[in-house]
């Protein structure tokens, strides 16, 4: 990863399955409160302006999260596109990682709903953060 961006994650009851873990599809829940996290800090952008959707969603699980533990989501941006970015995550609790995933999301025109370039504004906040170099 490169430069780092972490999120706290409070386990909620809710969370869990029969076996006491946190669910499976729980695990996508916490990279979107990462993902949009950084997006507010990182990139300025404000909660009701994210436009972005998800292209793709891979998640390696190696250890369970229960009820007690804390869970970090680090992340990074990995790659800066035109118009999509994709960031790597690591999901780690009791300062083991319980999780690796990766998500490509493609900014899309609001009124449209068509992939769009990322403002020039934005992707400049991500690389310098990031230390990603410009694309030709």
């Amino acid at each position: 990863m490169s430069a780092e961006f972490t999120v706290d994650i409070s386990v909620r009851y809710r969370d869990l399955d029969p076996l006491d873990h946190v669910n499976h599809a729980v695990y996508a829940s916490y990279l979107e409160i990462a993902r949009t996290s950084y997006l507010r800090e990182i990139a300025a952008l404000p909660s009701e302006e994210i436009s972005f959707v998800m292209a793709n969603l891979e998640i390696s699980y190696d250890r369970p999260i229960r009820m007690g533990d804390d869970p970090t989501i680090a992340l990074s941006v990995s790659r800066l596109g035109d118009s999509s970015c994709t960031m790597t995550y690591e999901i780690r609790a009791d300062d083991a990682v319980a999780a690796t995933a990766e998500t490509t999301i493609v900014h899309v025109d609001p009124e449209t709903e068509r992939p769009s370039s990322i403002p020039d504004g934005m992707a400049r906040r991500i690389r310098e953060y990031e230390g990603l170099e410009a694309t030709a």
